[in-house]
């Protein structure tokens, strides 16, 4: 079974129910957590009443200076969503580590950012160095993938359209929502990886839903592609995309063809000019809602609960 990980500003906490026990340990980042398992396990095992969960503000279990590597349209639904047909080649982005949040944090919008969407997906949390060139095949990823979280890629579409720059549309502060659990998983819990359900809601209306059977590149083969270009260390975090459901959606083919037409400029006028009759987009005041976990609780990363909230 998985073993749940909270941070707070004290310190890590095993969550154990509704009460966390202090994990005894002098583990600042989430890679020296990494490597003191033991800790872990000891407060797992010591028998202490603990305290609440409900009681403890919970920060990013992911710490930061970190990589975080996102993967671009890896859910069949998605792709439908996105207007991709046939093979979609694997992709990769980089996100700054910066946008990392905790899992009540406000998502704040950019004064200059009208269209702000969710992205619901589970965050891989690496536990050991990923060398250039490494091949992970299925049975391998319990030696490389430490644990889980829920993250949030949250995107600034009118900046990722028209400068068709996905480091800067995702990469501002808070644009990352992450945990509130670290799970920690046992080997035999990577058999159930399929099984989890990805979930969230907008003020309590269900926006993603999927599992991640739908998913087009699973993490072994993803950390394999990744491994081509990309050395990662104990610690870093991948996301691995996100299900259909987001607001932003591709237009019909008919209007698609004669935006293709039109001069840049002139075609996303005419596109945002649409995209603001969608009521799907962030506002001020929402509040998201993100869950993923097995049906049987095996693995529960818990709920992050997120408001949006405009810059001051």
């Amino acid at each position: 079974m998985s073993t749940n990980v909270l941070r707070t500003a004290d310190g890590w906490w095993v969550v154990l129910g509704e009460r966390a026990v202090p994990v005894d340990t002098k583990a600042a980042t989430t890679a020296e957590l990494l490597a003191d398992r033991d800790a872990v396990r000891e407060a797992a095992l010591s028998g202490e009443a603990g305290t609440p969960v409900a009681d403890l503000a919970a920060l990013s279990p992911v710490t930061t200076p970190c990589r975080v590597v996102a993967q671009m349209v890896n859910y069949s639904s998605h792709a439908r969503d996105s207007g991709f047909k046939g093979d979609i080649p694997p992709a990769f982005f980089r996100k700054a580590s910066g946008s990392v949040s905790g899992p009540g944090d406000a998502v704040v919008r950019p004064s200059h950012v009208k269209f702000l969407d969710y992205e619901i997906e589970l965050g891989l949390v690496m536990g050991a160095p990923l060398p250039v060139g490494t091949v992970v095949e299925e049975r391998d990823l319990p030696s490389y993938v430490a644990g889980l979280v829920i993250t949030n890629d949250v995107s600034a579409r009118e900046v990722q359209l028209t400068k068709t720059q996905f480091y800067e549309s995702k990469s501002y502060p808070t644009f990352t929502p992450t945990g509130p659990y670290l799970a920690l998983l046992e080997p035999e819990d990577f058999a159930h990886l399929l099984d989890l359900r990805l979930k969230l809601s907008v003020n309590g209306e269900l926006r993603q839903d999927r599992t991640l059977a739908d998913m087009i590149v699973r993490p072994a083969q993803a950390l394999t592609l990744l491994a081509r270009f990309q050395t990662l260390d104990a610690g870093d975090l991948l996301l691995t995309g996100t299900p259909g459901g987001t607001a932003l959606k591709a237009p019909p083919k008919a209007v698609e063809k004669i935006g293709a037409l039109l001069p840049p400029a002139v075609k996303w006028k005419a596109f945002f000019k649409s995209q603001a009759k969608n009521p799907h987009y962030l506002h001020p005041g929402d509040v998201i809602t993100a869950t993923i976990a097995t049906p049987d609780g095996r693995i529960d990363l818990g709920e992050q609960r997120t408001p949006v909230a405009d810059a001051n």
